[in-house]
């Protein structure tokens, strides 16, 4: 279970970087750059949870800080996105998933301003004013519209992506549950066998015409008919021990 969902996350998560650094980087863009890493991260956490959107922001984060042309502190974008992907993993239904896209977009504008405030606040505290000198407003605008514009092509896949995996664990506990009920019931039959008891069904004996009897208001009905089941039994024996002792005394 956990095995795929880190094997998707890693795979997912450096090719979104490795895109970003050659590709997207290059393309010399007013303002920000386009975030295809913090895409991943949300389409992630949106489907896994707060929990599993933090480490994968953490570690996304860190890798783009050692990732060149890297020139500011080694954890400063691992903290953004970790708590980034954390918030986003809140929004995660319970039970379910997002039945429309309102979600989502909304999730990604809020990352796409949260992330950016986060930088630039993280970056004063340690002395890098490069936000101030940019513009933030224009970093503000340029990161939403451009993350709002490549959301819908890789956000709904990424979640596709992690549902796979979601749906897999779900049939795999589905079918564990479905076998365990078999092989209750034959692990029970030796219960069941003689006494027309049946383990978890409505059954509790037989009634004169062989019908079920289905509740407890035929409890005396369901006794009586064990013992003279009972007393049948009884005369069998005897009259075989007599047919026995018959042979015996010839």
């Amino acid at each position: 279970m956990y095995l795929n969902r880190i094997l998707l996350s890693a795979v997912l998560v450096v090719g979104a970087l490795i895109a970003q650094v050659s590709v997207l980087a290059r393309l010399q863009l007013p303002g920000a750059v386009p975030d295809l890493l913090l895409l991943v991260i949300l389409g992630l956490a949106m489907v896994y949870g707060h929990t599993a959107g933090a480490v994968t922001g953490f570690l996304g984060g860190l890798l783009a800080d050692l990732a060149p042309p890297a020139e500011h502190a080694v954890g400063r974008y691992a903290l953004v996105l970790c708590i980034i992907g954390y918030v986003a993993g809140l929004t995660k239904p319970e039970g379910t998933q997002h039945r429309s896209a309102t979600v989502p977009m909304l999730v990604v504008a809020s990352a796409a301003v949260g992330s950016t405030l986060l930088y630039a606040g993280v970056g004063t505290l340690v002395g890098d004013t490069a936000a101030g000198q940019v513009g933030l407003l224009l970093l503000l605008f340029t990161a939403t519209l451009y993350d709002l514009l490549l959301a819908p092509f890789v956000v709904p896949l990424v979640m596709w992506a992690a549902r796979r995996t979601e749906r897999g664990v779900i049939t795999s506990d589905a079918s564990g549950v479905g076998s365990m009920g078999r092989s209750d019931k034959g692990a029970y039959g030796w219960l069941t066998s003689g006494t027309g008891l049946q383990v978890g069904g409505s059954l509790f004996g037989k009634g004169r015409n062989g019908g079920p009897v289905r509740n407890a208001r035929n409890g005396k009905a369901v006794r009586m008919g064990i013992q003279r089941g009972s007393l049948l039994d009884r005369s069998s024996r005897k009259g075989r021990s007599g047919k026995i002792k018959g042979v015996k005394r010839l």
